[in-house]
């Protein structure tokens, strides 16, 4: 778990992953990749990038 050495502002805002709509931090939904965190707005953009990253996997196989 990450801590923060300062609190966050109550008004935070971090964009969607896939569609880049500015959202609460307070209200995204997140996912731990490997290396980093993903937030997003909500289950239909979550989907669409999970979908995007098992394709990617499949490319990066072939090569």
């Amino acid at each position: 778990m990450t801590t923060h050495p300062h609190p966050l502002p109550e008004n935070a805002t971090i964009s969607c992953e896939v569609c880049q709509k500015e959202i609460p931090l307070s209200e995204a939904n997140r996912f731990e990749a490997e290396d980093y965190v993903a937030h997003f707005c909500g289950l239909e953009c979550f989907s669409t990038w999970k979908q995007r990253s098992e394709v990617q996997k499949r490319q990066d196989k072939k090569s």
